[in-house]
Parts: structure tokens; C-alpha cells; sequence
């Protein structure tokens, strides 16, 4: 989701054999990184090059080297033509069609491409790779759009998209936002097209660096909203009379989920020295237990937490990879292979598309609950002024309900599906671009759940004066009545308070706000 917070300045990453980090990607694709290639690097990509420059007048045939491409594989080419190959090839292969995506799902397939390509497993040339660099660094970000891509033989058309600009063709987007022919911007970035040699253009486009930077900035995203949904649980629990007792960490361990016990931790601290909590901390409270939607938000938070911990360790073996096809060995052979295949990242991009919506579920169940008076206890119904004349936040609800829905839409996998390509050739592929692309929308969609629910929550919370909430839920409140929002009273335009509530969510304030009281919450 782009323009999440991160706390680091950036500073500049240096790339080299080994694997980035998801932190690193952030940094580039987000927030402008620079990128600095490690020597060592550079030695390899040396040594590789010299490798594929002795196949190239070999008379066996090297795919990819001296022969065409996929289904086409069987046609040699001569040795004049070889060059031909390559820019065709990228020419031909630059399809996309469509909306444009994102400048920073464009700036970390390129991040994540110039990192295959320093490993010294493609064959490209030095040359090439610190071209590569150079446009990055200079803001330059290639048109890139939506559809194009069937996440086999990796991100073909995206990353074709990015090859052409290197080459000083198709349209980019300057360091303005500009819409620009590539020649142009690279000119003015004082950098000089690259006319691609054996190997490079195929290097150049075989791998599945635009599914896996979103992957990486999707956990980057799900990770700050975690906390968020923590937040606002914690809230709502405290705003609708629940109690805290079911959230001890004695209970959590005799079912030692990780995340369940992060979670429960969390609202624990969120809830501490709450006023509210304490009105009904009395032997005859009536309360047996809390609904569902309450009572096992760790549960469901912990679950997606644990989901979001797998989809990180899927994301750091293939950040720690080399796709390309084909691939120059530590032996210095270049065989063919099929790490290309997305399956692996599209699986964990759809599992986190399927835990999304379900956080989401639970935090509108949550803030349906303050509106019901039959379920309230003691609020307004819909938390309204005059109700019958005001409608508080209803329709607030049917917005989060809204987003719900489309969720679950979303969360229908797109890794099952399969079409047929390349006359055959490519007779299964992963979908994972279009399970990055979903995934995207489903974390923007949880932002905005989130936030009617945090909005929601600090209505009810004022409206149990003279009872003080939480220190930690209380900053929170105040966070959003410093911005203009959340304040009870008749009714106003709600969608500017409901845009506000979503900023203070994807900027980091809803969680500082809450540690300022709490310390760290993870």
C-alpha cells in the first residue's frame, strides 16, 4: 500500500551477491533509496560475462545465447543476428497493457532485477548492470502496467517494460512524475542507452521481481496494520465493556501459537489502567463472556501473523535467489532450468490476499457491535446524537461492510488458474502477478476497515464519560480529535473524518500514539 510509514531514513543500499531484505526493498522502492553495487559484485558479473562470451561463436547451440525463445527455441541464429535477438526480444516481449502500476512496484522490480544480476548468474555485462543502477538512482521509473504478466518465465512484460527504457525506448516516468520518452530522461540523467548483447536481453526480463517486490511490500504493510488491528481491538473491547481477563498470558500458552500470544500481549498493554475496563471489574457483572469478535482477536490476528511470517520466509528464499533462464553456474556452466516458475511467491501472495480479508471480517463485526443498541450496552444506537435524527456512524459500517465484501472477492486464489502459453511450451504457469496485484488492493481495503473502526471505537470510547478510557486507547482519541475527527455530536460529512482516520492509520500516528503509553508493540 503505497505511502505506508516506515521509521528509518534511507539510507543507501548496497547490493551484491547475497540477498536483500524486505526492509531494504521498502527503502528503495518507496522511499528512494539510493543503490550502491558491492565490488565483489562486479568481479563476478566480470567473470560471468566471460563465460558467455565463449559460447558465442560456439557452433552448439545455447539457448538463449544462439537460439530463439521459448517455443521458438529449436531456430538457431547466426551469429549477425545475435544482437538483433536480444532487442527484439525485448521489443517483442513489452506487451503490457492497461492502467500503469505503481512507482514503487516499478522501483523494486527493477531494485530486485539489478539484485539477480549482481550475483554474477545472468551473464550481462558490467556496463549493463550499472546502467541499470544509474536509472534507478536517477528516479527514472519505465511505464509498467497492469496486465501483461503470467508469472512464468517470471514477469515477462513488466520487466521487458523496464529492458526497453534501458534501451532508450518506450515512455518512463522522470524523478518529476513526468510522462517522458525513455531517451529523453536518460539523456537528461546524463546516462547513455545500452545496446544489449548475447544473453542480456533475456537476463534482463526472466524473473519474477515484480510479484516478489510486492510480495515484500505487502508484508512491509500487513506488518504495521497487525499492530493497527491490535489497536483497535483493543478499543473496541474496552469501548463495549469487555473484559481483558481472557487475553491473560497464561491461557495464550496452553495453545502456543506464536502469533496468538504477540497479539493477546499486545491488547494487554493497549487496555492497561483503563477506567472503563475497571467500572465493571466487579463480582456482580453480568458479563459471562464476550462475543466472538472480542474475545478471540488474538486468535485471528495471530493467525494472520503467523501467515505473514511465512509469506516473510517464502520472500527471503527468493530474495536470496538468482532467477534467470538460462543461468550461468557457480561451475561456470549455463544450463537451462525452471526457476522462473512464480508458484512459490504466488502461493504465499494468495494466503495473504485469504488472512487480509479475515482481519478485516472480524474488525467490521467489531464495529457493528457498537452500533447495535441491543449490543452496546448502553450507547446510542449507531453512537448517534439524537438518533432517528442523526444516523451516526451507520453507514460508516456499511462502508466497512462494503470493503469486506470485496475482500473475500479477493481472496479467491489466483494461483490455481492456468492458461496455456507459448504454443505450449509454457503449458502451466502461476498467476502470481495477478495475485500481487489483488493482494494490493486487499491491504489498502484493511487500511480503510481498520481505520472506520479506530474511528468508531474512539466515538464510543467518549461517549463512556465521565469514565477515562486507556492511556494508550485514550492517545489515540486524542490523536484523532487533533486531527478533526471522531468527535460526538450531531451529524457532519463523515467521508473527510473516515479519510483522516485512514491517514493517521497508514502514517504510523494510531500506533504512536498507543506506545507512546505502551512501549514497543510488535
Amino acid at each position: 500500500m503505497e505511502g505506508m510509514s516506515t521509521r528509518a531514513l534511507p539510507r543507501p543500499v548496497t547490493v551484491g551477491v547475497g540477498p536483500l531484505t524486505i526492509d531494504e526493498v521498502v527503502a528503495v522502492a518507496r522511499h528512494d533509496a539510493a543503490v550502491v553495487l558491492d565490488p565483489a559484485a562486479l568481479v563476478e558479473v566480470a567473470r560471468s560475462r566471460e563465460i558467455i562470451e565463449s559460447l558465442a561463436d560456439d557452433i552448439e547451440p545455447h539457448y538463449g545465447v544462439s537460439t530463439g525463445f521459448g517455443a521458438l527455441a529449436t531456430r538457431h541464429i547466426p551469429t549477425e543476428l545475435r544482437r538483433q535477438l536480444q532487442r527484439s526480444l525485448v521489443r517483442s516481449h513489452a506487451a503490457g497493457s492497461g492502467p500503469e502500476v505503481e512507482r514503487e512496484v516499478v522501483r523494486a522490480l527493477m531494485l530486485l532485477r539489478i539484485s539477480t544480476l549482481a550475483t554474477g548468474r545472468t551473464g550481462v555485462r558490467e556496463a549493463t548492470l550499472a546502467a541499470y543502477v544509474g536509472m534507478l538512482n536517477a528516479g527514472i521509473a519505465p511505464v509498467v502496467h497492469e496486465f501483461g504478466s503470467l508469472g512464468c518465465s517470471g514477469d515477462l512484460a513488466p520487466l521487458s517494460h523496464c529492458a526497453l527504457a534501458l534501451m532508450g525506448e518506450g515512455f518512463v516516468r522522470d524523478a518529476t512524475g513526468e510522462r517522458v520518452q525513455a531517451a529523453q530522461a536518460l539523456a537528461a540523467a546524463g546516462l547513455t542507452p545500452i545496446e544489449l548483447q548475447e544473453k542480456e536481453g533475456l537476463a534482463l526480463i526472466n524473473g519474477t521481481d515484480g510479484m516478489l517486490g510486492m510480495l515484500c511490500l505487502a508484508i512491509h504493510d500487513l506488518r504495521e496494520l497487525l499492530v493497527v488491528a491490535d489497536i483497535a481491538a483493543a478499543m473496541s473491547v474496552e469501548g463495549l465493556l469487555g473484559t481483558d481477563d481472557v487475553f491473560a498470558a497464561d491461557l495464550h500458552a496452553l495453545r502456543p501459537q506464536p502469533g496468538q500470544a504477540v497479539s493477546a500481549a499486545n491488547i494487554r498493554k493497549i487496555m492497561a489502567d483503563s477506567a472503563i475496563r475497571a467500572s465493571h471489574d466487579v463480582e456482580e457483572c453480568p458479563r459471562v463472556q464476550d462475543a466472538y469478535s472480542l474475545r478471540c482477536s488474538p486468535q485471528v490476528a495471530g493467525g494472520v501473523r503467523d501467515t505473514v511470517d511465512h509469506a516473510a520466509r517464502v520472500a527471503g528464499w527468493e530474495l536470496a535467489s538468482a532467477v534467470d533462464n538460462p543461468v550461468v553456474t557457480l561451475e561456470g556452466r549455463v544450463e537451462s532450468n525452471g526457476n522462473f516458475h512464480g508458484a512459490p511467491v504466488a502461493y504465499a501472495l494468495d494466503f495473504l490476499a485469504i488472512v487480509a480479508a479475515d482481519l478485516a471480517s472480524i474488525s467490521e463485526r467489531r464495529t457493528d457491535r457498537f452500533l447495535d443498541k441491543a449490543r452496546n450496552h448502553g450507547l446510542p444506537p449507531f453512537l448517534a446524537d439524537d438518533p432517528g435524527v442523526d444516523s451516526g456512524h451507520m453507514i460508516a459500517q456499511y462502508t466497512q461492510a462494503a470493503i469486506v465484501s470485496e475482500l473475500k472477492r479477493l481472496a479467491s486464489p489466483a494461483s490455481v488458474d492456468s492458461i496455456p502459453s507459448s504454443a505450449m511450451q509454457e503449458d502451466h504457469v502461476s498467476m502470481g502477478w495477478s495475485a500481487a496485484r489483488k493482494l494490493r488492493r486487499s491491504v489498502d481495503g484493511l487500511a480503510s476497515v481498520l481505520a472506520v473502526e479506530v474511528l468508531t471505537a474512539s466515538r464510543g470510547l467518549q461517549l463512556r464519560a465521565p469514565l477515562t478510557p486507556a492511556p494508550a486507547t485514550g492517545a489515540v482519541v486524542d490523536a484523532l480529535l487533533a486531527a478533526d475527527a471522531s468527535r460526538p455530536g450531531t451529524d457532519r460529512w463523515l467521508a473527510p473524518e473516515i479519510d483522516t482516520a485512514y491517514r493517521l492509520v497508514v502514517d504510523g500516528t494510531v500506533r504512536a500514539a498507543a506506545e507512546a503509553h505502551t512501549g514497543p508493540l510488535n
